[in-house]
């Protein structure tokens, strides 16, 4: 009860940590007040090093901000402040990982010393060394999902005496600028802090270090550091003496600069990291016992509840079989169906058992019966009031040439795809075939073949492509996966890739690529098991993704089975929960979450 009569709301949470703000800038640990419960939480990596002599610069560290998590009031709280990478006259490196609240923030990405090639990947990647222009282009590197943006590329072409300018480093709000012509790019902006943690000395994080411009006439300036703790690259000139890059700014985070274009110009070193909490003051609602009253007669009165999220991927199709010695081919299976509700709620109480169901990947092979190819279905709580349900993935179709398109089961299908969740792809063999459709709303459909003899089997659909058609021998790619789930980055649910039609007169067509996100490379066709580089085996969908297998080739063999399926549980890391059985784990996730992985059959347990 409020201390003027009131009621606080039954969902509430009194958090009484008077708006204390705490910088680590060290690793240690930060105590919460005694009456915290709720804290505001930032976690920044140590920024990569700029690279040395015409260098690019460093990627920022990974930035990751968590509002509302829930802490215990009086605890001490292990944190973990990454180091910026050091630097020289080569390479720079990476940045160290900053850890603290369930949340790990990755160092940042070295920049490349001149001429050393493409940036590393981190929180943000490092930018791409400069080339002489008429090397190919060196890329950034890439960032992490979530924490930050990849870094620039030194981008071949134009004109200029000697070598090309470098990429400035990725930041948490912007890519790295490329470098053109003879300039450094600039380093990608980082983002301001203040509004979130008043108070903290700190006021904005993860700015990309810029990088070096060529060695050139008239002096270039190198690419300034982005907003926020980036450091600028040195100048580049005929004759400029060392030049080296600026460091990123102390607990930012930062990328270092490149270094100016002496074979004695060290890169910036990147700027280490830190961990802020804001320990907060809050409740959702206090209400007077009048209106407490009102709401309870007309049924307004809020109830305890629970919002979590969900994803149910299928087990994929089986790769379609083929016969021999007509050098006919098999569709690859599609994936299984990626179906996710994010805003489940369990009001009242949420005490509980919830029954999780892992569909199984399907058998590949030749004349199999539609049950047994098609993938199994994935589901939780199917039998409930909070069903998510992921249908599996549809066969691909076999390559058998003369026979009519349905077999002798209900649903069997000779050359066409199976439906499913993601629909298999069109065996290969003389008369064409179709492409199974996805009739569940939770992927695409798989290709189709042009129906000439020798053509390669078809690529099974995807969460978020369609299969490949196959039209001639080569064998079509499956369709891509999804990580559309919010808060995920991990592709999955690809399609499974055509097996390759042959003879040739190159021994065998080469067969379709798995989709990202688990699908299985589809069977090269060459007759027999023979030398040719074509001849490839088929491989399995990968186990839980729901990812298709792969088609069988021209050569009497090769078909394969799907991925198994996989159920994912987004859920408040406060909730006490049991995973059964062991083999099925719970990790943290940014937000104060917990995410539980099944990769087998169980149950989700709310104590």
């Amino acid at each position: 009860m409020a201390q003027n009569g009131g009621i606080i709301g039954p969902v509430n949470v009194t958090s009484r940590g008077k708006n204390t703000v705490t910088t680590k800038t060290s690793s240690g640990d930060i105590t919460t007040q005694p009456g915290t419960k709720i804290a505001n939480v930032l976690v920044v990596a140590g920024g990569g090093g700029g690279g040395g002599n015409r260098g690019a610069g460093g990627g920022a560290g990974g930035v990751l901000q968590s509002s509302c998590v829930s802490v215990l009031g009086a605890n001490a709280y292990a944190v973990t402040v990454g180091a910026g990478g050091a630097t020289g006259c080569g390479n720079g490196s990476a940045g160290a990982n900053s850890t603290g609240f369930c949340l790990t923030a990755v160092g940042g990405g070295l920049g490349k010393g001149g001429n050393n090639g493409a940036g590393g990947s981190g929180g943000s990647g490092g930018g791409g060394t400069n080339d002489q222009p008429s090397d190919p282009e060196r890329a950034g590197g890439t960032g992490t999902c979530g924490q930050g943006n990849a870094g620039g590329s030194a981008t071949p072409g134009g004109s200029g005496a000697g070598f090309r300018g470098a990429g400035g480093g990725g930041g948490k709000n912007a890519a790295g600028s490329n470098g053109s012509g003879c300039g450094g790019g600039a380093g990608g902006a980082g983002i301001p802090i203040s509004s979130c943690f008043s108070g903290s000395p700190i006021t904005g994080v993860g700015g990309g270090g810029g990088g070096a411009s060529s060695n050139t006439n008239p002096p270039r300036i190198g690419g300034s550091g982005g907003a926020h703790g980036g450091g600028a690259a040195g100048p580049s000139g005929p004759s400029p003496g060392p030049t080296p890059g600026t460091a990123g700014t102390t607990n930012t985070g930062g990328g270092g600069g490149g270094g100016g274009n002496n074979g004695t110009a060290p890169g910036g070193a990147g700027g280490p990291g830190v961990v802020i909490v804001k320990e907060l003051n809050k409740a959702s609602g206090v209400w007077s016992m009048q209106s407490q009253m009102a709401a309870l007669q007309q049924g307004t009165w809020p109830k305890p509840s629970i919002t979590f999220s969900v994803l149910a991927i299928g087990g994929g199709g089986g790769g379609g079989g083929i016969a021999s010695p007509t050098y006919t081919s098999g569709g690859g299976g599609g994936a299984g169906g990626y179906k996710f509700d994010a805003n489940l709620t369990l009001f009242g109480s949420a005490a509980g058992t919830y029954a999780v169901v892992i569909g199984g990947g399907g058998t590949g092979g030749l004349n199999n019966a539609a049950p047994v190819r098609k993938g199994g279905v994935s589901s939780f709580d199917a039998s409930g009031s909070l069903p998510v349900v992921g249908c599996g993935g549809g066969g691909g179709g076999d390559g058998f040439a003369g026979q009519p398109n349905t077999g002798p089961f209900p649903g069997d299908y000779k050359l066409s795809g199976q439906p499913g969740g993601s629909g298999g792809g069109g065996g290969g063999a003389p008369g064409a075939s179709s492409p199974g459709p996805a009739v569940c709303g939770q992927g695409f459909a798989g290709g189709s073949t042009g129906g000439s003899p020798g053509v390669g089997g078809a690529g099974g659909g995807g969460a978020s492509a369609v299969g490949a058609n196959a039209p001639s021998g080569t064998g079509g790619n499956g369709g891509a996966g999804s990580s559309a789930w919010p808060g995920d980055c991990t592709v999955r649910a690809g399609g499974g890739g055509g097996g390759g039609g042959g003879p040739v007169p190159s021994g065998g067509a080469a067969s379709g690529c798995g989709g990202a996100g688990g699908g299985g490379r589809g069977r090269a066709g060459h007759p027999g098991s023979g030398s040719s580089p074509n001849c490839r085996p088929s491989q399995n969908g990968t186990v839980n993704t729901g990812g298709g297998g792969g088609g069988g080739g021209g050569d009497g063999g090769g078909c394969v089975a799907g991925g198994s399926g996989v159920v994912l549980v987004r859920y408040p890391a406060a909730i006490p929960v049991t995973l059964s059985p062991g083999s099925n784990t719970a990790a943290c996730a940014p937000g104060g979450d917990k995410i539980a992985t099944f990769t087998v059959s169980g149950n989700f347990v709310v104590n």
